[in-house]
């Protein structure tokens, strides 16, 4: 019988009970990661922290029938000469999946959680990975459409800092989300959501973010979020960035500011746009107006490490132009190993200042005090190559 003609519930239930193992782990809000090396070994993460559990599979056999399961739930097929899976559970945690012979000690799975709890800006005030006043100045940032770019490292928490920003794009605004695989759960009203979808076994029905991204510039968005930018998408959310669709948000991969615009660089050179690279950066330069950069600490925590402004790119050096605002400095660990730091103001009124104001927004009184204290103002950017 087709999957097609048994009804949802049931299916779903068939699918946990062949995950039977880590079932105390799906239903554990505290756990964010489940990591499984082969039918033996199945890892945790709880509040960053990796720990090894008792857990385990039966048989390989085992293992593999609840990734082909899992597979059959999202309408796709996993075996030896298509080892790969990526898709969803039930409740909506993302699993990424490798058999053997491509793990040869696998099958190696990730599983990451799915909260139906959203994080706020005020939880992330509360867990320390911001301040008030870094909450105010993202705040007016967003309100006055500049384009900002959530970056960071695997785990370190961007889908939840988009989602937490996006609590500050006006009520009245249309936002248009285009995503791989459904993870954001924006906090707004008017929102259209689009999701790419992989061909079929025969190579068909296949939607690229892409595709998507040329619909969605024809749905009349306000604001156009992408959930992460990963290939030659890059360049078309540049481009819509450029003409005219301010307030665009988006996450990607990378560990440092500096990192961020080359690597939406290199992800632009992926596209079949053809284009001088000269050209190319001018444009990303102009596209990007904040980076918003995120990180997973050495002790767990998840923090805002940057609020950086990106200020245009200078061809005879072949740098971009970067200052940051607000940054993180570190003061060592306290007597339970957690770091100790804060992200303070660098003394640089942004020269996005301006388009704050046009839009009846401001920055919080600290930006200005630390440039008066420091002397700076808008001084000379740094150049990143």
């Amino acid at each position: 019988m087709s999957s097609d003609y048994i009804p949802k519930e049931v299916f779903e239930e068939t699918l946990l009970q062949f995950l039977d193992p880590i079932r105390p782990f799906l239903d554990d809000p505290a756990v964010s990661d489940i990591m499984i090396n082969g039918p033996f070994q199945i890892y945790v993460e709880k509040k960053g922290q990796l720990h090894l559990t008792k857990a385990r599979f039966e048989t390989r056999e085992a293992l593999v029938a609840a990734l082909r399961n899992a597979a059959q739930y999202v309408g796709k097929h996993i075996d030896e000469l298509k080892p790969i899976l990526e898709g969803r559970l039930p409740d909506g945690s993302r699993i990424e999946a490798v058999l053997p012979p491509a793990a040869p000690d696998g099958p190696c799975v990730s599983i990451r959680r799915f909260f139906k709890e959203t994080l706020t800006v005020q939880k992330l005030v509360n867990f320390g990975a911001m301040t008030p006043d870094v909450a105010q100045a993202l705040q007016a940032l967003v309100v006055s459409k500049l384009n900002v770019l959530v970056a960071g490292g695997t785990g370190s928490g961007k889908t939840s800092m988009l989602n937490a920003l996006s609590s500050y794009i006006p009520e009245g605004e249309r936002v248009v989300v285009i995503e791989d695989s459904r993870e954001l759960q924006l906090q707004r009203e008017h929102i259209c959501m689009l999701e790419a979808r992989p061909p079929d076994p025969r190579g068909r029905g296949e939607v690229t973010i892409r595709d998507l991204f040329r619909a969605t510039l024809r749905l009349r968005p306000d604001r156009i979020v992408v959930g992460e930018i990963r290939a030659g998408e890059a360049l078309d959310l540049v481009q819509a960035m450029t003409s005219g669709h301010g307030g665009c948000m988006a996450t990607l991969h990378a560990t440092y500011p500096r990192d961020t615009m080359t690597r939406l660089e290199t992800m632009s050179m992926m596209s079949d746009i053809e284009m001088p690279l000269a050209a190319m950066r001018i444009q990303l330069a102009s596209a990007v107006n904040i980076i918003c950069q995120v990180s997973r600490l050495q002790d767990g925590s998840r923090k805002i490490t940057h609020i950086t402004e990106v200020l245009g790119f200078d061809p005879e050096k072949g740098t971009y132009l970067m200052e940051d605002i607000f940054v993180r400095q570190y003061h060592g660990f306290d007597e339970k190993g957690a770091i100790l730091s804060d992200i303070v103001p660098t003394g640089y009124i942004p020269r996005c200042q301006a388009q704050l104001h046009e839009h009846g927004c401001d920055l919080p009184a600290v930006v200005y005090d630390a440039a008066k204290q420091n002397g700076h103002g808008q001084r000379s950017p740094h150049h990143y190559g």
